[in-house]
Protein backbone atom coordinates (compact mmCIF):
# COMPACT_ATOMS: atom_id res chain seq x y z
CA UNK A 1 0.00 0.00 0.00
CA UNK A 2 1.09 3.45 -0.77
CA UNK A 3 2.53 5.33 2.15
CA UNK A 4 1.41 8.88 1.93
CA UNK A 5 2.40 11.86 4.31
CA UNK A 6 0.48 13.66 6.52
CA UNK A 7 -1.50 16.33 4.79
CA UNK A 8 -0.26 19.61 4.87
CA UNK A 9 -1.45 23.26 3.38
CA UNK A 10 1.05 24.82 1.42
CA UNK A 11 1.19 27.62 -1.14
CA UNK A 12 -0.81 26.38 -4.85
CA UNK A 13 1.54 24.39 -7.17
CA UNK A 14 -0.19 26.42 -9.70
CA UNK A 15 -0.36 30.14 -8.58
CA UNK A 16 2.17 30.10 -5.73
CA UNK A 17 1.97 32.10 -2.35
CA UNK A 18 -1.88 33.48 -3.54
CA UNK A 19 -3.63 30.21 -3.08
CA UNK A 20 -3.25 27.86 -0.39
CA UNK A 21 -4.18 23.96 -1.45
CA UNK A 22 -3.73 21.24 0.98
CA UNK A 23 -0.90 18.96 -0.90
CA UNK A 24 -0.12 14.88 0.30
CA UNK A 25 3.31 13.26 -1.22
CA UNK A 26 3.26 9.96 -2.38
CA UNK A 27 6.90 8.63 -1.82
CA UNK A 28 6.16 5.25 -3.41
CA UNK A 29 5.08 6.85 -6.52
CA UNK A 30 6.88 10.45 -6.81
CA UNK A 31 3.13 12.18 -7.11
CA UNK A 32 2.17 14.98 -5.12
CA UNK A 33 -2.05 14.77 -4.50
CA UNK A 34 -3.38 18.72 -4.53
CA UNK A 35 -7.34 19.45 -2.97
CA UNK A 36 -7.48 22.76 -4.59
CA UNK A 37 -10.52 24.26 -3.04
CA UNK A 38 -10.10 27.38 -6.00
CA UNK A 39 -10.66 24.73 -8.90
CA UNK A 40 -13.05 22.81 -6.76
CA UNK A 41 -11.13 19.09 -7.14
CA UNK A 42 -8.51 16.76 -6.36
CA UNK A 43 -5.08 16.92 -8.98
CA UNK A 44 -1.69 15.10 -9.19
CA UNK A 45 1.39 15.96 -10.36
CA UNK A 46 4.70 14.49 -10.90
CA UNK A 47 7.11 15.37 -8.15
CA UNK A 48 9.84 16.28 -10.43
CA UNK A 49 7.87 19.25 -11.94
CA UNK A 50 6.24 20.30 -9.09
CA UNK A 51 7.34 23.71 -9.62
CA UNK A 52 6.20 24.45 -13.17
CA UNK A 53 4.01 26.94 -11.61
CA UNK A 54 6.70 29.12 -11.34
CA UNK A 55 7.82 29.07 -15.06
CA UNK A 56 4.01 29.83 -16.21
CA UNK A 57 2.74 33.49 -17.08
CA UNK A 58 -0.44 34.30 -15.38
CA UNK A 59 -2.59 33.93 -18.60
CA UNK A 60 -0.84 30.23 -19.06
CA UNK A 61 -1.91 29.19 -15.14
CA UNK A 62 -5.46 30.76 -15.43
CA UNK A 63 -5.82 28.52 -19.12
CA UNK A 64 -4.30 25.05 -16.88
CA UNK A 65 -6.96 26.08 -13.99
CA UNK A 66 -9.99 25.97 -17.17
CA UNK A 67 -8.28 22.92 -18.02
CA UNK A 68 -8.56 21.10 -14.71
CA UNK A 69 -12.30 22.21 -14.20
CA UNK A 70 -13.18 20.54 -17.78
CA UNK A 71 -11.69 17.06 -16.65
CA UNK A 72 -13.50 17.76 -13.29
CA UNK A 73 -16.87 18.20 -15.69
CA UNK A 74 -16.43 15.18 -17.49
CA UNK A 75 -16.11 13.09 -14.48
CA UNK A 76 -11.70 12.75 -14.23
CA UNK A 77 -12.29 12.11 -10.40
CA UNK A 78 -8.11 13.32 -10.10
CA UNK A 79 -6.53 14.76 -13.56
CA UNK A 80 -2.97 14.36 -13.41
CA UNK A 81 -0.69 17.58 -14.98
CA UNK A 82 2.00 16.06 -16.89
CA UNK A 83 4.81 18.14 -19.32
CA UNK A 84 2.44 17.41 -22.17
CA UNK A 85 -0.10 18.86 -20.69
CA UNK A 86 1.69 22.22 -19.64
CA UNK A 87 3.16 22.25 -22.89
CA UNK A 88 -0.60 22.28 -24.80
CA UNK A 89 -1.78 24.51 -21.98
CA UNK A 90 1.16 26.99 -23.22
CA UNK A 91 0.30 26.71 -26.65
CA UNK A 92 -3.64 26.78 -26.60
CA UNK A 93 -5.65 29.96 -26.80
CA UNK A 94 -7.56 31.72 -23.75
CA UNK A 95 -11.12 31.40 -23.91
CA UNK A 96 -13.00 33.94 -25.39
CA UNK A 97 -14.85 36.77 -23.47
CA UNK A 98 -18.04 35.36 -24.69
CA UNK A 99 -16.87 31.57 -23.80
CA UNK A 100 -15.36 32.86 -19.98
CA UNK A 101 -18.77 34.97 -19.69
CA UNK A 102 -20.62 31.49 -20.30
CA UNK A 103 -18.61 29.77 -17.64
CA UNK A 104 -19.15 33.00 -15.08
CA UNK A 105 -22.87 32.22 -15.75
CA UNK A 106 -22.19 28.16 -15.18
CA UNK A 107 -20.44 28.98 -12.02
CA UNK A 108 -22.89 31.27 -10.66
CA UNK A 109 -25.61 28.58 -10.62
CA UNK A 110 -23.71 26.03 -9.31
CA UNK A 111 -23.38 28.36 -6.44
CA UNK A 112 -27.27 28.78 -6.56
CA UNK A 113 -29.26 26.44 -3.75
CA UNK A 114 -32.69 27.21 -6.22
CA UNK A 115 -33.74 29.00 -8.57
CA UNK A 116 -34.29 32.58 -8.14
CA UNK A 117 -31.13 32.67 -5.29
CA UNK A 118 -28.89 35.14 -5.02
CA UNK A 119 -25.22 34.66 -5.36
CA UNK A 120 -22.60 37.23 -3.25
CA UNK A 121 -19.71 37.22 -6.08
CA UNK A 122 -17.34 39.56 -4.30
CA UNK A 123 -15.60 38.67 -2.24
CA UNK A 124 -17.57 35.05 -0.44
CA UNK A 125 -16.62 33.53 -3.71
CA UNK A 126 -14.15 35.95 -6.16
CA UNK A 127 -10.97 33.42 -6.14
CA UNK A 128 -13.03 30.38 -7.92
CA UNK A 129 -15.32 32.64 -9.87
CA UNK A 130 -12.05 33.47 -11.41
CA UNK A 131 -10.90 30.07 -11.76
CA UNK A 132 -14.34 28.78 -13.90
CA UNK A 133 -14.38 32.05 -16.06
CA UNK A 134 -10.17 31.54 -16.66
CA UNK A 135 -9.89 35.03 -14.91
CA UNK A 136 -7.00 36.60 -12.79
CA UNK A 137 -8.40 39.44 -10.94
CA UNK A 138 -11.27 40.86 -9.52
CA UNK A 139 -11.57 43.26 -12.32
CA UNK A 140 -12.03 40.81 -14.91
CA UNK A 141 -15.03 39.15 -13.11
CA UNK A 142 -16.86 42.51 -12.80
CA UNK A 143 -16.54 43.12 -16.41
CA UNK A 144 -17.82 39.42 -17.08
CA UNK A 145 -20.33 40.09 -14.81
CA UNK A 146 -21.46 43.44 -16.49
CA UNK A 147 -21.32 41.97 -19.92
CA UNK A 148 -23.78 38.83 -18.77
CA UNK A 149 -26.25 41.41 -17.39
CA UNK A 150 -26.28 43.71 -20.50
CA UNK A 151 -27.18 40.11 -22.33
CA UNK A 152 -29.86 40.35 -19.88
CA UNK A 153 -28.32 36.34 -18.75
CA UNK A 154 -28.22 37.52 -14.98
CA UNK A 155 -29.65 41.18 -13.22
CA UNK A 156 -27.72 42.59 -10.01
CA UNK A 157 -29.36 43.43 -6.74
CA UNK A 158 -25.97 45.41 -5.35
CA UNK A 159 -24.34 47.28 -7.80
CA UNK A 160 -21.11 45.65 -10.32
CA UNK A 161 -19.66 48.65 -12.26
CA UNK A 162 -18.95 50.06 -8.09
CA UNK A 163 -15.35 49.68 -7.87
CA UNK A 164 -15.39 50.35 -4.12
CA UNK A 165 -18.54 48.01 -3.71
CA UNK A 166 -17.30 44.85 -1.04
CA UNK A 167 -20.36 42.82 -2.64
CA UNK A 168 -21.83 41.96 -5.94
CA UNK A 169 -25.14 40.08 -5.60
CA UNK A 170 -26.54 38.99 -8.55
CA UNK A 171 -29.54 36.72 -9.86
CA UNK A 172 -29.64 34.51 -12.89
CA UNK A 173 -32.61 35.58 -15.26
CA UNK A 174 -34.68 32.54 -17.25
CA UNK A 175 -32.84 33.56 -19.91
CA UNK A 176 -29.57 33.39 -18.06
CA UNK A 177 -31.07 29.57 -17.48
CA UNK A 178 -31.86 28.83 -21.07
CA UNK A 179 -28.31 29.45 -21.77
CA UNK A 180 -26.94 27.57 -19.30
CA UNK A 181 -28.84 24.05 -20.20
CA UNK A 182 -27.52 25.39 -24.30
CA UNK A 183 -24.00 25.14 -23.09
CA UNK A 184 -24.32 21.98 -20.67
CA UNK A 185 -26.12 19.53 -23.38
CA UNK A 186 -22.62 20.26 -25.39
CA UNK A 187 -20.26 19.50 -21.95
CA UNK A 188 -21.87 16.17 -21.17
CA UNK A 189 -21.84 15.27 -24.90
CA UNK A 190 -19.82 11.98 -25.93
CA UNK A 191 -20.68 13.12 -29.74
CA UNK A 192 -17.60 14.44 -31.99
CA UNK A 193 -18.30 16.23 -35.05
CA UNK A 194 -15.84 15.19 -38.16
CA UNK A 195 -15.47 17.91 -41.22
CA UNK A 196 -13.29 16.52 -44.05
CA UNK A 197 -12.72 15.38 -47.27
CA UNK A 198 -15.32 12.74 -47.87
CA UNK A 199 -13.64 10.85 -50.98
CA UNK A 200 -11.89 7.43 -51.19
CA UNK A 201 -8.87 8.96 -50.74
CA UNK A 202 -9.39 9.92 -47.45
CA UNK A 203 -10.67 7.23 -46.56
CA UNK A 204 -7.92 5.24 -44.64
CA UNK A 205 -7.19 8.61 -42.87
CA UNK A 206 -11.06 8.22 -41.19
CA UNK A 207 -11.09 4.51 -40.73
CA UNK A 208 -7.66 3.80 -39.35
CA UNK A 209 -7.06 7.40 -37.93
CA UNK A 210 -10.08 9.78 -36.91
CA UNK A 211 -12.25 7.52 -35.81
CA UNK A 212 -10.72 5.31 -33.85
CA UNK A 213 -8.70 8.33 -32.16
CA UNK A 214 -11.72 9.53 -31.33
CA UNK A 215 -12.87 6.12 -29.59
CA UNK A 216 -9.72 5.76 -27.83
CA UNK A 217 -10.16 9.10 -26.21
CA UNK A 218 -13.82 8.42 -25.20
CA UNK A 219 -15.86 9.58 -27.74
CA UNK A 220 -18.39 9.10 -30.53
CA UNK A 221 -17.77 10.04 -34.01
CA UNK A 222 -20.38 11.69 -36.04
CA UNK A 223 -19.74 11.70 -39.99
CA UNK A 224 -22.43 13.67 -41.22
CA UNK A 225 -22.25 11.61 -44.88
CA UNK A 226 -22.88 8.27 -42.73
CA UNK A 227 -26.23 9.17 -41.01
CA UNK A 228 -29.67 8.66 -42.32
CA UNK A 229 -31.99 11.18 -42.66
CA UNK A 230 -34.26 13.15 -44.70
CA UNK A 231 -33.85 16.73 -43.97
CA UNK A 232 -31.55 19.16 -46.31
CA UNK A 233 -28.07 18.69 -45.47
CA UNK A 234 -27.56 21.93 -44.17
CA UNK A 235 -29.53 21.61 -41.73
CA UNK A 236 -28.35 17.98 -40.24
CA UNK A 237 -24.91 19.36 -40.08
CA UNK A 238 -25.66 22.54 -37.81
CA UNK A 239 -27.77 20.41 -35.61
CA UNK A 240 -25.33 17.68 -35.08
CA UNK A 241 -22.44 20.44 -34.45
CA UNK A 242 -24.72 21.94 -32.04
CA UNK A 243 -24.87 18.08 -30.82
CA UNK A 244 -21.35 18.03 -30.36
CA UNK A 245 -18.46 17.61 -27.94
CA UNK A 246 -16.24 18.96 -30.16
CA UNK A 247 -15.13 19.24 -33.58
CA UNK A 248 -12.30 17.44 -35.43
CA UNK A 249 -11.47 19.78 -38.97
CA UNK A 250 -9.18 18.07 -40.90
CA UNK A 251 -7.72 20.55 -43.55
CA UNK A 252 -6.50 17.85 -46.00
CA UNK A 253 -7.12 18.71 -49.98
CA UNK A 254 -7.09 16.87 -52.95
CA UNK A 255 -6.74 17.58 -56.40
CA UNK A 256 -9.83 19.47 -56.59
CA UNK A 257 -8.43 22.44 -53.89
CA UNK A 258 -9.97 23.77 -50.68
CA UNK A 259 -13.24 21.61 -48.81
CA UNK A 260 -14.77 25.12 -48.14
CA UNK A 261 -17.47 23.32 -45.72
CA UNK A 262 -14.49 22.26 -43.59
CA UNK A 263 -13.30 25.94 -43.39
CA UNK A 264 -17.17 26.42 -42.52
CA UNK A 265 -18.05 23.94 -39.98
CA UNK A 266 -15.06 24.81 -37.84
CA UNK A 267 -16.04 28.46 -37.96
CA UNK A 268 -19.52 27.72 -36.90
CA UNK A 269 -18.37 25.21 -34.44
CA UNK A 270 -16.24 27.96 -32.80
CA UNK A 271 -18.92 30.59 -32.66
CA UNK A 272 -20.48 28.39 -30.80
CA UNK A 273 -17.97 27.91 -28.68
CA UNK A 274 -17.26 24.65 -29.39
CA UNK A 275 -13.53 23.33 -28.81
CA UNK A 276 -12.31 22.21 -32.67
CA UNK A 277 -9.14 20.11 -33.23
CA UNK A 278 -7.89 21.08 -36.35
CA UNK A 279 -5.43 18.31 -38.20
CA UNK A 280 -3.59 18.48 -41.64
CA UNK A 281 -1.78 15.87 -43.62
CA UNK A 282 1.53 16.77 -44.12
CA UNK A 283 1.44 17.17 -47.53
CA UNK A 284 -1.55 19.99 -47.74
CA UNK A 285 -0.27 22.01 -44.74
CA UNK A 286 1.61 24.88 -46.93
CA UNK A 287 -1.97 25.18 -48.97
CA UNK A 288 -4.02 26.01 -45.26
CA UNK A 289 -5.81 29.40 -45.51
CA UNK A 290 -4.21 32.07 -44.02
CA UNK A 291 -7.58 32.38 -41.88
CA UNK A 292 -6.56 28.87 -40.34
CA UNK A 293 -2.75 28.23 -41.17
CA UNK A 294 -1.89 29.98 -37.23
CA UNK A 295 -3.78 27.86 -35.37
CA UNK A 296 -2.12 24.13 -34.15
CA UNK A 297 -2.82 21.84 -35.97
CA UNK A 298 -2.40 17.86 -35.27
CA UNK A 299 0.36 17.48 -38.77
CA UNK A 300 -0.01 13.89 -39.88
CA UNK A 301 1.89 11.96 -42.72
CA UNK A 302 -0.07 8.29 -42.47
CA UNK A 303 -3.41 7.05 -40.82
CA UNK A 304 -1.64 5.24 -38.02
CA UNK A 305 0.19 8.70 -37.09
CA UNK A 306 -2.91 10.46 -37.14
CA UNK A 307 -4.27 8.02 -34.97
CA UNK A 308 -1.40 8.92 -32.16
CA UNK A 309 -1.23 12.24 -32.80
CA UNK A 310 -5.20 13.28 -32.57
CA UNK A 311 -6.19 10.47 -29.42
CA UNK A 312 -3.16 12.62 -27.10
CA UNK A 313 -4.74 16.12 -28.62
CA UNK A 314 -8.47 15.31 -27.74
CA UNK A 315 -7.06 13.86 -24.38
CA UNK A 316 -5.23 16.81 -23.39
CA UNK A 317 -7.62 19.07 -24.64
CA UNK A 318 -10.47 17.80 -22.97
CA UNK A 319 -9.92 14.41 -21.31
CA UNK A 320 -11.03 11.11 -21.71
CA UNK A 321 -14.87 11.36 -22.88
CA UNK A 322 -17.49 9.43 -20.71
CA UNK A 323 -17.83 6.64 -23.39
CA UNK A 324 -14.70 5.14 -21.77
CA UNK A 325 -16.49 4.49 -18.70
CA UNK A 326 -18.97 2.54 -20.30
CA UNK A 327 -19.43 -1.27 -20.11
Amino acid sequence: MARITESKIRPCLIWGTQYAAEVREDFDTGMCLVNSPRAGLEYKVSGDICAFGNLMYDNEKARLTTWLIDQGLQGVKVPEITEGVIKYVRAKRSLSVHERADRLLSFIAKQSKMVGDTVNIIPQVCDEACAWSESITEKEIRFLLNYLDEKGSLKENCPINAANSDEIEVQITVDGYSRIADRAANVISSQAFVAMWFDKSTTQAYEKGIRPAIEDAGYKPMRIDQKEHVNKIEDEIIAEIRRSRFLVADFTEGCGGTRGSVYYEAGFARGLGLPVVFTCRKDSLSKLHFDTSHYNHVVWSNPEDLRKKLRARIRAELGDGPELSRP
